[in-house]
């Protein structure tokens, strides 16, 4: 174990060794007591990860294979964490962090978070934007074929992106509307495409998530098919299980 050891997550029991997952370098994935918390591990081949597709994929892969296994209460460890010695671990975070940590473990007891993701298309909105705003369709139809001024083109830009934005905070309001009062806690994020116009994951319990499906569906339905609703409904919680 010259690298050290590459850390996936933490149980607040030790996982059976019936259970078997296979992490990062087809490695074997163990479970390690430290100071009462339970760490989920595999001999790290190397010591520094690539920040990789593959990678980040098998990093999430354990933690929910374990999740699967019935550890649903779990806090997850951000990629890439190598250490040397579980003495690091005790120096680093569960000595100075331990009321922080039991305070998550209580937390995420029975719960779970999902997340979803709203996408639209740009193009098809501004058409749809003009087809239900007339006055502004006869401005931009009377713009067209003609060599316009830079304030003229700074001014139909305004319209169209104030329109979009209206558009964009109706469908907003929507989706925070029906699912907001469903969660035990939300937090939104930052978009992360030009096309993504929502981004927002919901700590809910963990049996009510067919529920919380269904008004997904529900919502998605009556867009018809304006969005792309990207929904995951099983996930480790890394959301809601900050330190910080």
């Amino acid at each position: 174990m010259n690298n050290g050891l590459y850390l996936y997550g933490i149980l607040p029991a030790p996982i059976s060794e019936k259970v078997v997952l296979e992490g990062l370098d087809q490695q074997p994935v163990q479970s390690y007591s430290v100071d009462g918390f339970n760490f989920l591990y595999s001999e790290a081949k190397k010591e520094k990860y690539l920040t990789s597709r593959r990678n980040l994929l098998c990093h999430e892969k354990v933690l929910e294979l374990a999740m699967s296994e019935g550890f649903r209460t779990l806090l997850p460890l951000r990629f890439g964490l190598v250490v040397k010695t579980w003495e690091t671990v005790t120096d680093q975070l569960t000595r100075p962090h331990k009321e922080k940590l039991e305070e998550l473990f209580q937390k995420l007891e029975g719960r779970r978070e999902v997340s979803v993701k709203v996408f639209w298309n740009s193009q098809s909105e501004i058409q749809g934007l003009l087809e239900s705003n007339v006055s502004l369709k006869k401005k931009r139809d009377a713009m067209e074929g003609k060599a316009l001024s830079r304030s003229e083109i700074i001014e139909i830009g305004k319209l169209i992106e104030n329109g979009l934005q209206v558009r964009k905070q109706t469908v907003i309001d929507v989706f925070r509307s029906e699912l907001n009062a469903l969660a035990l806690e939300f937090v939104e994020s930052d978009t992360m495409t030009e096309e993504m116009i929502y981004n927002a994951a919901y700590l809910i319990p963990w049996e009510s998530e067919s529920n919380f499906s269904e008004k997904v569906e529900a919502i998605d339905h009556k867009f018809a098919d304006r969005l792309r609703i990207r929904y995951n409904n099983f996930t480790a919680p890394y959301t809601f299980a900050q330190l910080s």
